[in-house]
């Protein structure tokens, strides 16, 4: 299955100084981090994990709802909890994706406070930015209602986006050479 970039690169663009990935643990999520690693590595650039958090989005940390149809809608945090939480659950994404956390590439993980969708757009804006997110095929009727962060990703960032759907091989764009001098 080929993975699709929208805004690829041309010849001759600059090369990736940053991986961007949205962290979570959806099987497309820990597909695009075992992939942004992957890139990540392959460029020696830096690895850029994001979990943003809010009230209301689900597997977030933070207290829960218990209510039959929405059991993972987070209430309420108490103090710093939620950033600790978002980051906990970025290690633990990590862990499944590709077997620990990285500690051989320049790495941070930032947990913002925001829509995923708008963080991810937000951080992605140096030169030499790659953005990686999880996709996964959803019905229109479950995009208008829930959105799609891919979706979002795709038509507003201002760097290139790779796509990456769930179980889908991590095919990673090669580079560009580095042009020798003499």
């Amino acid at each position: 299955m080929e993975t699709p970039m929208a805004g690829s690169p041309a010849a001759g663009a600059p090369a990736i100084k940053r991986v961007i990935v949205g962290s979570d643990d959806s099987p497309a999520g820990l597909a695009a981090l075992a992939t942004a690693t992957e890139l990540a590595t392959s460029s020696h650039a830096e690895l850029v994990a994001v979990r943003a958090w809010a009230l209301g989005l689900p597997r977030h940390g933070g207290r829960r709802m218990r209510h039959i149809r929405h059991p993972h809608v987070v209430l309420s945090f108490s103090g710093t909890e939620q950033r600790a939480a978002a980051a906990s659950l970025t290690r633990k994404a990590f862990r499944a994706a590709v077997g620990r956390v990285p500690t051989d590439l320049p790495l941070s993980i930032q947990t913002p406070e925001s829509d995923p969708a708008l963080a991810l757009v937000g951080l992605a804006t140096r030169e030499g930015d790659i953005l990686v997110v999880g996709t996964r095929s959803a019905s229109w009727i479950g995009r208008l209602v829930h959105g799609s962060v891919s979706h979002y990703c795709a038509r507003h960032a201002r760097c290139p986006v790779l796509l990456v759907a769930r179980g889908a091989p991590s095919r990673v764009p090669q580079q560009p050479a580095p042009e020798s001098r003499p």
